[in-house]
């Protein structure tokens, strides 16, 4: 599925909004308290729940937020912005609690649902093998991204906060988890957190690699993307790859974004 190419950016029309004010189903990930690996179940069968913090006017006005994201950043300018797009009073602004950080979990949570429905309704899909299926869907849900790449350092700064890591590493967590059960590689004898460690990295390294890709509709991301896959499932190279990518999702997580970024390109 194509991209279009870095200097015409043009924010997507969010699914499920446009027809409706009501929120469409989201994650719970920053509200529950359950770990990631208890999420998987209810996400995997499709049964999400609205997070009691993005009631309607809220949901709509994060959702309207999102047209001015590449104007504004990750920004209380750009929900305030959104309030009076959605038609509600910009004082709501007041009673986010987290703002900014608000605001990318919900973007966060909206691509997770995307995905989880792509890859529910998705027949082409079955029959891939699971390295294929892996790079499928990373890419899919990085393609969600590429029309914020300009303002996307500022949302990973934004999660890399010490206040917002917890979140996002569980969000980040539950994406990994979904996207390994949809690739059926549960007859693979490698731990589950080694998994996780792995593919936690390749998503991290190939979200990096992606900002600074000036290639035609990210091909290049997505070849690099291909190789890390690939390496990762040469059993020659699995334990010095995950050693490698578990500490680079680490980093990723919890240094700074410009520490990351050297880590990446010096590996």
């Amino acid at each position: 599925m194509a991209q279009q190419q870095h200097h015409h950016h043009h924010p997507p029309q969010i699914p499920n909004s446009s027809d409706s004010d009501s929120p469409p189903s989201l994650s719970s990930s920053s509200s529950s308290s359950a770990s990631p690996v208890g999420e998987e179940d209810r996400h995997r069968h499709g049964q999400t729940r609205p997070r009691p913090e993005y009631e309607d006017e809220q949901a709509r006005v994060f959702r309207a937020s999102l047209f001015h994201v590449l104007k504004l950043g990750w920004s209380e300018a750009a929900l305030i912005a959104g309030a009076r797009d959605a038609g509600v009073s910009p004082a709501i602004v007041g009673s986010f609690p987290r703002k900014e950080a608000a605001l990318v979990e919900f973007f966060m949570d909206e691509c997770l649902q995307r995905l989880i429905d792509r890859i529910d309704s998705g027949e082409d899909l079955k029959s891939l093998i699971p390295s294929e299926h892996i790079s499928k869907l990373v890419r899919i849900r990085l393609e969600m991204q590429a029309p914020y790449i300009p303002t996307w350092p500022q949302a990973l700064s934004v999660q890399a906060l010490p206040a917002n890591v917890p979140t996002s590493f569980k969000q980040r967590a539950m994406l990994v988890d979904e996207i390994w059960h949809a690739a059926g590689d549960e007859g693979s004898d490698i731990d589950w957190y080694v998994k996780r460690s792995v593919l936690g990295g390749i998503y991290s390294t190939t979200e990096i690699y992606m900002l600074t890709d000036r290639s035609p509709d990210f091909r290049d991301t997505w070849a690099f993307l291909d190789a890390r896959v690939k390496d990762a499932f040469d059993l020659k190279k699995t334990i010095q790859e995950a050693k490698y990518l578990a500490e680079a999702v680490g980093a990723g997580m919890g240094g700074s974004l410009q520490g990351f970024v050297k880590k990446v390109f010096q590996g």
